[in-house]
């Protein structure tokens, strides 16, 4: 069992503080989280195909 598993799953991030960042910081952490959001949406595009896929084959 992964510690992942023992977590509710509805539990939101605590937003980080930004105060004592500088403005390197600030970008850096932009652009994680810019990648983060385009992950993120890789992953609904990739769950719609599949979904679309299995929609169209029980459509037969």
């Amino acid at each position: 069992m992964e510690l992942d598993d023992l977590l509710p799953r509805n539990q939101k991030p605590k937003p980080r503080d930004l105060s004592a960042l500088s403005v390197g910081e600030l970008e850096e952490y932009i652009a994680a989280m810019e990648a983060e959001i385009a992950r993120v949406r890789e992953t609904i595009r990739a769950k719609r195909d599949v979904r679309g896929a299995a929609e169209a084959f029980f459509k037969r």
